[in-house]
């Protein structure tokens, strides 16, 4: 077991690192940000990713603020940053030459110092008693930058915990892009799958087409009973002082089977207004609701009422799985945006949404095969999602465990993670 913190020597910041600040150009001053010609990135807090390798920036600077304020000197790439001002404590690696603002300090670890350790180190720090109140936020100054606590385990140990959090990062990382790479083979797939050309006009045109091609072009009405529910009067208690039938809000409708829900509302409530129960498989679509809300689906796997601000989409024959229907809409989510129409809030309608053109196949067996494929890439999307952040709290608690010195770094088996991120490269 390794020494713990108290064991270890603590230096100040400014003993096993030298740090540079850096610097906003005037913006009084267009041709510091003249893009017309050569520029250099200049790198501000929202462009460093925790923990992430900055290769990107949201601004540049023109040559001659480069040449004028930063004296043509370039932060070199690999270089590590950490923000000192507002968001306190944020740090990346620099993966290019480039410049920063005055919020960031650009640092350059001595010997006997390792940069990976003194970077996740220094994002774990209780900034509280050291930074100063501003009118425009929190700060450090530079005299209590120079005095920040660091420990100095032997550089073998502290390369050793480096590697460990760099395995757990690697993790996150590889999580995030099979999640990625998986909502985007089900994009291709969906775009593959729904997206059939209605080649014809006619009532007999289509039916000869649905007949030759099997599948069959109409609208969701057409199939389907399309209906809104209700929202008791709040005023009235007895409407939802313990209720037990669930009540779905459009927030809830999120691409997900509902099981459960936040609101609940009573027998009496039910019938005193427009809410009225539904059965399970109904697809619920977000007629209108705040930024990305309108236009999304969800389906039912509970009995529930909704508010009036869903559509319930209910198959009036045996024509079409309710599971194919969400897919298929989950798939034209910006199509039925598109169609909503109003002043300031535009919403989608009843109408609007009983028009909408629906394309399906046939055979139900057919459906079904999209069906388990769809269900299956969201199953394997679920499961990323799920990882990331069960690791993201294995990751802060290594890190503090391994900072203060509770943890051996040889306690810790990182091969793990290593085996994990090859079985699912080579399940992507």
């Amino acid at each position: 077991m390794s020494a713990p913190l108290a064991e270890w020597p603590v230096s100040p910041f400014v003993a096993v690192a030298d740090y540079d600040v850096g610097r906003t150009p005037a913006r009084a001053n267009p041709e510091y940000w003249d893009q017309s010609a050569d520029v250099v990135p200049w790198v501000t807090i929202s462009d460093l990713r925790a923990y992430g390798t900055v290769s990107a920036t949201k601004e540049s600077t023109s040559q001659l603020a480069f040449d004028s304020v930063f004296r043509g000197k370039a932060v070199p790439a690999g270089t590590l940053l950490m923000s000192f001002k507002l968001t306190i404590g944020r740090v990346a690696t620099l993966g290019m030459p480039a410049v920063h603002n005055e919020a960031i300090i650009s640092i350059y670890p001595k010997p006997g110092m390792d940069q990976r350790f003194l970077g996740y180190y220094l994002s774990q720090v209780d900034y509280g008693e050291l930074q100063d109140r501003q009118i425009k936020g929190n700060t450090l100054n530079k005299a209590k930058i120079d005095r920040i606590p660091v420990p100095v385990p032997p550089e073998p140990e502290q390369q050793a915990i480096a590697d460990i959090l760099d395995a757990v990062r690697r993790a996150i990382g590889c999580e995030r892009d099979l999640l990625a790479a998986t909502k985007a083979l089900k994009q291709a797939v969906a775009r593959k799958t729904f997206t059939k050309e209605r080649r014809s006009d006619t009532e007999d045109d289509t039916e000869r087409e649905a007949a030759s091609t099997g599948w069959i072009y109409e609208r969701i009405g057409d199939s389907h009973i399309v209906s809104s529910g209700g929202t008791p009067s709040r005023s009235v208690p007895e409407y939802w002082t313990g209720g037990t039938i669930p009540w779905v809000k459009t927030t809830e409708v999120d691409y997900s089977v509902i099981t459960e829900t936040s609101e609940h509302i009573t027998q009496r409530g039910l019938e005193g207004s427009a809410a009225k129960m539904l059965p399970v498989g109904t697809v619920l679509l977000a007629m209108y609701g705040q930024g990305v809300t309108r236009g999304k689906v969800a389906r039912l796997g509970i009995e529930a009422a909704s508010n009036q601000a869903c559509a319930a989409l209910q198959a009036s024959n045996d024509a079409v799985d309710s599971r194919y229907l969400y897919h298929y809409l989950a798939y034209q989510y910006d199509e039925l945006r598109q169609m909503a129409h109003g002043g300031q809030q535009q919403n989608l309608n009843l109408d609007i949404v009983r028009d909408f053109p629906i394309a399906y196949p046939a055979s139900r067996e057919n459906q079904v095969e999209i069906i388990e494929l769809l269900d299956a890439l969201d199953e394997k999307s679920r499961l990323h999602g799920a990882r990331i952040p069960i690791l993201e709290i294995l990751f802060e608690s290594l890190l503090s465990a391994l900072m203060k010195g509770e943890l051996s770094a040889t306690d810790v088996d990182t091969s793990q993670f290593d085996l994990e991120m090859t079985d699912k490269g080579s399940a992507a």
